[in-house]
């Protein structure tokens, strides 16, 4: 799950990947599918019966003075609720100033279409509602009921995987609490390392907003290493930096873990 992204704006519009190939199909049941920690998202979906939980902690402004840092812990829960789709439920706890608050709540469907497209790649749809549980009146939400889509690309580059995204959020309201459009981007690269030990880079970008609570645009560099504890555990860390706009720097940590099957046979 990103760090920082889909739980705010799970965003998106139309994408073409030219090339060929594309990924297997998917992963053995059981093995951990980390989404985090890119804006972006796989296009792959959590076996059948089983269930994920992503977890991790961002602070921004990290690299300025303490007053001026927030902190979020996102959660992210992923269940397989048939082959090819699987439910995904986002939540967070934002510390925004003095208050540490809940975010938030976002629940979507991430659809698996295509898996040996050659020009899409492995390709899936995931269309969201976000809930306005947070209190955005102390910067912990937005205050708006969102509905959202995100078109999603990955395929192999050699050893090294791509994941594209594009995408695009409609938002309850006038806009004066919050943008009642918004889009994002994301071009999001992995691969091993050494050993157990692997990498993560990505771009990603917000096209500016308008209306009352308009925003300028913003693009910016996550990158970091993971490691592979187990098949079904991966930790990741890193750094965030903008490169246009702005976005804060920001130091994260985090993990995913394949939790098991909750239910058919074993």
């Amino acid at each position: 799950m990103s760090v920082r992204g889909r739980a705010a704006a799970c965003a998106t519009a139309l994408l073409a990947a030219a090339g060929a190939g594309g990924l297997a199909a998917q992963v053995p049941p059981g093995t951990a599918q980390p989404e985090r920690p890119t804006v972006a998202t796989h296009a792959g979906t959590v076996a059948a019966g089983w269930w994920e939980v992503e977890a991790g902690v961002e602070a921004d402004g990290a690299f300025g003075s303490a007053s001026a840092r927030s902190y979020s812990a996102p959660l992210e829960l992923k269940f397989g609720v048939a082959s090819h789709v699987q439910l995904t439920v986002i939540g967070s706890v934002q510390r925004p100033a003095a208050s540490t608050l809940l975010g938030d709540i976002t629940v979507g469907f991430k659809w698996r279409l295509l898996d040996h497209s050659r020009a899409l790649g492995r390709f899936a749809v995931l269309p969201a509602v976000t809930i306005p549980t947070g209190r955005s009146a102390l910067g912990a939400g937005t205050g708006e009921t969102a509905g959202s889509l995100l078109l999603i690309s990955s395929r192999n580059l050699g050893p090294m995987e791509m994941d594209l995204n594009l995408g695009y959020t409609r938002r309850a309201g006038d806009g004066s609490r919050a943008p009642r459009q918004a889009t994002l981007w994301t071009a999001s690269f992995g691969g091993p390392a050494h050993g157990s030990l692997g990498w993560t880079a990505e771009v990603y970008g917000y096209p500016a907003t308008s209306g009352p609570a308009g925003e300028a645009s913003l693009v910016a560099l996550l990158a970091g290493p993971t490691w592979t504890v187990r098949p079904s555990l991966v930790l990741d860390t890193g750094f965030i930096v903008p490169l246009a706009g702005p976005q804060p720097r920001a130091l994260y940590a985090g993990l995913t873990q394949n939790l098991g099957r909750l239910w058919g046979p074993r």
